[in-house]
């Protein structure tokens, strides 16, 4: 039904896919300017039939929607105190034998010039790779692009990353 409803009434397509093999990596999700953007992961998800995940603020996860947001993949994360972010999201990796952690580099539903580089050091801490993937409502194609193992020159590896969002559309550039 997840495949008619995306393929056929909404006239969306998925374009490479994710190599399963890959049990823990940082799905970057690009751009990420509209709330669409969260319906539309969780159909590629259910198409794809691979787990992926999130973190959110640990209040989040409290009654009642606490198990629900566990259930749609939901790992939470304590943001109180000079906790290192970074640092607690790649210990989330260390604990889990399995775990694909989808984010929005840019921070924001807004359009930006510059990505956040936090899901860099990320995937670079945890020793996971980085696996990009662009909602382009131009064409109504959600690409999945290869792994990109980050090299810790975060400018380069940046600039690489972004080539794979060339001429990607989000749902405010239309």
């Amino acid at each position: 039904m997840v495949k008619y409803i995306f393929h056929n009434l909404m006239n969306w397509k998925i374009e490479g896919q994710f190599d399963a093999s890959i049990k823990k990596s940082v799905i970057i999700v690009v751009p990420h300017t509209s709330w669409h953007d969260f319906y539309l992961g969780v159909f590629t998800r259910r198409i794809v039939k691979l787990p992926m995940n999130f973190v959110g603020k640990k209040e989040l996860f409290r009654w009642p929607f606490g198990a629900y947001f566990k259930w749609m993949g939901g790992t939470p994360l304590d943001r109180t105190g000079n906790q290192n972010k970074v640092e607690a999201i790649a210990k989330i990796f260390e604990d889990k034998e399995e775990f694909r952690l989808a984010l929005a580099p840019e921070g924001t539903r807004k359009k930006v010039l510059q990505w956040k580089s936090g899901f860099y050091y990320i995937a670079l801490l945890a020793k996971v790779p980085i696996i990009p993937v662009a909602f382009d409502y131009g064409r109504r194609v959600i690409k999945i692009g290869e792994a990109f193992y980050p090299t810790g020159n975060y400018e380069k590896d940046s600039k690489l990353l972004q080539l794979f969002y060339k001429d990607v559309k989000g749902k405010t550039d239309l």
